[in-house]
């Protein structure tokens, strides 16, 4: 991949969206259409999209029992996305369908640990262990189910990448250097995350709300 950084297009208006899409697509690699964009617009603002001429990356992060998942991945087989997350959590079984269901061509990874979470935010949902931790144990068992790699953040990918060697994967929660964090917790720069064996870097609010969309993209662009 010539440029990993996919555009995260997570805005409201489709109409928006494409215009975004469409001034920045000389320096990004794909876009990322994640729950918000798909509910809002769904299969036709996928197609809209993908007019662009761009790889589409639907963050549907599917979740339920096994056949549901295998079902909605069949549902969107017509999209031909480049790639579909499903939450690692949802269980080996889970992971499985969903890979058997999906396209030939569409890379299907585990969504491991949510970057806007940290250590507390698991022992109140009952996990036991670090962030690190929780994100090595669904690694492995995405591996195990036969995904393609997983998403994590950019302070796991390393030591991810050591262990499934031949893994895809997908970094969200960057930041560039001296930008402001947001609702992240666990941030690194994309120069970082794609050192430390990043596949995809998802980049949206440093693109998407900057003075000058483009720049931004073509700075980014030019640290990798």
């Amino acid at each position: 991949m010539s440029n990993p950084v996919y555009l995260a297009l997570d805005l409201p208006r489709l109409d928006a969206a494409k215009e975004l899409a469409s001034k920045v697509k000389a320096h990004i690699g794909g876009v990322k259409l994640g729950l918000e964009f798909f509910c809002a617009h769904g299969h036709h603002g996928v197609h809209e999209i993908a007019h662009l001429g761009l790889p589409v990356f639907l963050d549907l992060k599917l979740h339920d029992i096994p056949n549901t998942v295998a079902g909605a991945m069949q549902a969107i087989h017509m999209l031909e996305p480049a790639i579909v997350t499903v939450h690692a959590s949802g269980g080996r079984a889970m992971m499985e369908d969903a890979k058997a269901a999906a396209g030939e061509h569409t890379k299907v990874v585990g969504v491991t640990m949510l970057t806007s979470l940290d250590e507390r935010d698991l022992e109140r949902t009952g996990v036991a262990g670090t962030a690190h931790d929780q994100v090595m144990r669904l690694a492995e068992l995405s591996e195990l189910a036969g995904l393609d790699g997983i998403v994590c953040s950019g302070k796991e990918v390393g030591t991810v990448h050591a262990q499934w060697k031949d893994g895809f994967f997908v970094v969200p929660g960057l930041r560039p250097a001296g930008g402001g964090v947001g609702d992240q917790k666990r941030v690194v720069t994309p120069r970082e995350a794609r050192d430390n064996g990043a596949s995809v870097l998802v980049i949206g609010r440093p693109i998407s709300r900057a003075e000058n969309p483009v720049q931004a993209a073509r700075d980014i662009e030019a640290t990798l």
